[in-house]
């Protein structure tokens, strides 16, 4: 069975927004990597250049962790609202 991807070829929803927050919030992708260790997960700067470059598929956990780190609803992270 295929993975799910976006109409052009993506492997999350969330990437343009992500950059979008973590800009606002003058986070490098160190920074909020250094965030989710924090937070108790093993993520490194790679791994938020993959998702944000829409290289890589998100979990349900760090989506979780995204939404605490920059205050937003899951349903901003994937749909904008």
């Amino acid at each position: 069975m295929l993975k799910p991807r976006t109409a052009d070829g993506g492997k999350n929803l969330i990437s343009k927004r992500l950059i979008e927050l973590r800009k606002q919030h003058h986070l490098s992708q160190r920074d909020l990597a250094h965030r989710f260790q924090l937070a108790g997960y093993d993520i490194d700067k790679n791994v938020i250049t993959r998702i944000e470059t829409n290289k890589r598929y998100v979990t349900d956990f760090e989506l979780k962790v995204l939404t605490e780190i920059f205050d937003v609803s899951y349903e901003y992270l994937i749909d904008g609202k």
